[in-house]
């Protein structure tokens, strides 16, 4: 064989037979949605995962969750074996050289019957070689587009993890606020209950005078009642929210850990893409995923429109063989092989047209799932800054109805001790206010809850600085949802 040979036949496989990919347009209008009342700032760079959240205790619960949350770390492992899965394929596209080396002693049985008689001989062999075996000419880039399905799945597969640890850090973020929420809840529930037990101490007081009828005792045991029910539900939710915190988490969180901010002065930095083009969601990862999810689709109509055509296959070997080792290397006991072989399907009984329609079929629905990341992560955002735009304002509102719940309560206790209203009044303005205090804490978690999704839905703003670069142009200062950030 000569030296050239399998050079220029590796040379002949730089046919391809995938299509060209045209990314389709973008199914969503041209720019993000202006949220009202955003103002903006320049960045010099992009912050780190942990520079949205302002709670040091968040900030370390993180990193915890990013050491050994087991979620994450299958997101891993699975980007990891697809990247071993493309090291197979991508090797198959080149030769496999293998070397050989044998030794036969053989002994033959002597024939005395024989004219003349054959006497008992042993005769020895030994032999050397290297070569190929059955290596695929590429001729028409089966094997390329093969290897460049493998790597856009590999690809793909790390953006999912790297999707994977977005929803993580947005998880924990979530469960600390969620945490928060029922911690700070009960300890309404337990004011709510000692102020409802001076209540009833006054009802009991004025009945001993005969300043009011047993009625009000009455009423002010069953709102006491309903009160200590709130207060169970409410531990309990503290329970469990510390347990769906300690999953995400993957360990028990240290006892050491800071203090945790209220509800009232967390606050997450967020940079608002508000009228910038909607083509900065692609930098998201789920839609890089599908991109190449996408890509990997086209590629394997390459590698089933190639299985139409012959394919041309080569093995080959060097070597020597000499009955004697110290002679195995004489120029004369050279040994070479070359047996090419070309296959030429002829009669699959429809097979390899159905892959070819079923690899399209693939494609056409990778197109859509491609379109439908995008619509969503339009809609992630334009509800994220919706939500920017009026979570802010709500709260202010809900701030004044718990002000005036407030003066409406100490204004009805201080007239029902002086005897000019009846306990009814008393009771309505208190579980009024129970019930204004109850929604402004709600609506701060919605707020804060708002504020992550929409850090989620930039596609790498709680990740680290090279998540998407083109979104620190514009951005908000601190949005603060208890005060209208």
């Amino acid at each position: 064989m000569r030296p050239l040979t399998v050079p220029v036949l590796l040379m002949l496989s730089a046919c391809s037979l995938t299509p060209v990919l045209d990314r389709p347009a973008l199914p969503v209008p041209a720019a993000l949605p202006v949220a009202a009342g955003a103002g903006t700032q320049d960045a010099a760079a992009e912050p780190e995962w942990r520079m949205p959240f302002g709670d040091r205790r968040l900030r370390t619960l993180i990193e915890l969750a990013l050491a050994n949350n087991r979620d994450l770390r299958l997101a891993t492992l699975n980007a990891e074996t697809v990247q071993a899965q493309y090291g197979i394929q991508r090797a198959a596209r080149l030769p496999a050289v293998d070397a050989a080396g044998s030794a036969t002693r053989q002994r033959t049985a002597a024939n005395a019957e024989a004219s003349p008689a054959v006497p008992a001989t042993v005769q020895t062999q030994y032999g050397l070689t290297v070569g190929l075996s059955a290596f695929e000419i590429d001729l028409f880039g089966r094997l390329r587009s093969l290897s460049d399905a493998a790597l856009a799945r590999y690809l793909a597969s790390d953006q999912g993890r790297r999707s994977a640890r977005i929803a993580l850090i947005g998880a924990v973020a979530d469960a600390h606020f969620a945490e928060r929420l029922a911690q700070e809840q009960r300890q309404l529930a337990e004011r709510t209950v000692a102020d409802w037990q001076q209540s009833l101490d006054l009802a009991r007081q004025l009945k001993e005078r005969s300043q009011t009828s047993g009625l009000d005792v009455v009423q002010a045991e069953g709102q006491l009642a309903t009160a200590r029910v709130d207060l169970e539900a409410r531990a309990r939710a503290v329970a469990q929210a510390r347990n769906a915190l300690r999953l995400l988490v993957g360990a028990e969180p240290p006892a050491d850990l800071p203090d945790a901010l209220p509800l009232e002065d967390q606050a997450i930095m967020l940079r608002s893409p508000a009228g910038l083009p909607s083509e900065l969601l692609l930098r998201r990862p789920d839609i890089l995923q599908a991109e190449q999810t996408l890509i990997a689709a086209n590629a394997d109509i390459g590698a089933a429109r190639a299985a139409f055509f012959p394919r041309l296959s080569l093995t080959t070997s060097l070597g020597y063989a000499s009955p004697a080792m110290a002679g195995l290397f004489g120029a004369d006991h050279g040994t070479w092989t070359f047996a090419p072989q070309i296959t030429l399907p002829l009669f699959q009984g429809g097979r390899l047209e159905a892959e070819l329609r079923l690899a399209e079929l693939r494609k056409s629905a990778a197109v859509a799932e491609y379109e439908r990341a995008i619509q969503i992560a339009f809609r992630e955002v334009a509800d994220g800054l919706a939500g920017q735009a009026t979570f802010g304002r709500q709260i202010d509102a809900q701030a004044r109805v718990v002000a005036a719940a407030e003066r409406r309560a100490a204004l009805s206790g201080q007239r029902y001790r002086a005897g000019v209203e009846g306990r009814l009044e008393l009771l309505d303005s208190q579980r009024q206010l129970y019930a204004a205090r109850q929604a402004l804490l709600d609506l701060r978690r919605e707020a804060l809850g708002n504020a992550v999704a929409l850090c989620k839905a930039l596609g790498g703003a709680m990740e680290d600085g090279s998540a998407a670069p083109s979104l620190a142009a514009p951005s908000p200062g601190p949005v603060s949802p208890s005060n209208g950030g």
